[in-house]
């Protein structure tokens, strides 16, 4: 596991990046040089304990990260936790896990197999979660996962790696607002997920949230290769609790529809 925080989180960017090529040009569009604040980055896997939520939260724990906050996705069936550092400018973390045994025998005997291909090494590792895919995926067996689950089928195609980014609009110099970072998005040719409205919470639950489509992608499946959408950019900008501290968790509701960035349709 990785000692150096600043280095674990270049390389998830660095992997990102690859992965989401827009995610620069926004970077370059909202920067204007300065250096980005990131808000949270989020990792999805699947409840199976070689590789569940604590497995990757393992990993940000040994760099001084706590656990902050539980929520349930019911309609996703998912779980998931956010963990925060000491250091408040270090990102949060937001892990999801997909709660395997609550969907078909068909999805179950895909992602068990699945997860019996990764080494049993490979998960304490350094670059574990920056890692990609560890498995060998055909394009019928991502359809297949599709057509149930369009978490199911992203960590199936894209393994190890970070979901999404998010900017902090507080830190970013020349923004108040997040309509007015949407406005600059689009004006630039990104599109913003609408599931829900552009901006997903409000003032009054002390979080608002927005994010791009994800980037579509060429994948290498077994049989063949495919563009398929693969990781987006989210914008955050959070309010003042009653304390005058700003609010640090998570909406439900919100990241429910922000799951829905890397949506295929």
């Amino acid at each position: 596991m990785h000692t150096d925080i600043n280095k674990l989180f270049g390389s998830l960017w660095d992997d990102y990046v690859e992965m989401t090529p827009s995610a620069a040009k926004v970077h370059q569009l909202l920067s204007k040089g300065d250096t980005i604040i990131n808000d949270h980055i989020a990792l999805r896997t699947f409840n199976i304990e070689k590789v569940n939520l604590a497995v990757l939260s393992a990993h940000f724990e040994a760099l001084g990260y706590v656990d902050c906050g539980d929520y349930h996705f019911e309609a996703k069936k998912l779980k998931a936790k956010h963990f925060e550092h000491p250091d408040a400018t270090q990102p949060k973390v937001f892990i999801s896990e997909l709660l395997v045994e609550e969907f078909s025998g068909e999805l179950q005997t895909i992602i068990k197999g699945l997860v019996a291909q990764i080494e049993d090494s490979a998960t304490s590792a350094d670059n574990f979660l920056y890692s990609g895919r560890h498995w060998e995926l055909d394009y019928t067996t991502y359809e297949t996962l599709l057509a149930e689950s369009e978490y199911a089928a992203w960590v199936a195609a894209f393994g190890y790696r970070a979901n999404h980014f998010t900017v902090s609009i507080n830190h970013l110099p020349g923004y108040s607002s997040i309509l007015d970072v949407n406005e600059t998005l689009k004006r630039g040719g990104f599109v913003l997920n609408s599931a829900g409205g552009e901006v997903k919470g409000s003032a009054e639950v002390l979080l608002e949230q927005s994010s791009t489509m994800a980037d579509k992608i060429e994948v290498v499946f077994k049989d063949t290769q495919k563009e398929i959408p693969s990781c987006f950019y989210e914008f955050a900008l959070r309010y003042p609790k009653s304390d005058g501290e700003l609010y640090t968790g998570f909406v439900a509701a919100s990241a429910d529809k922000i799951f829905e960035s890397t949506n295929a349709s």
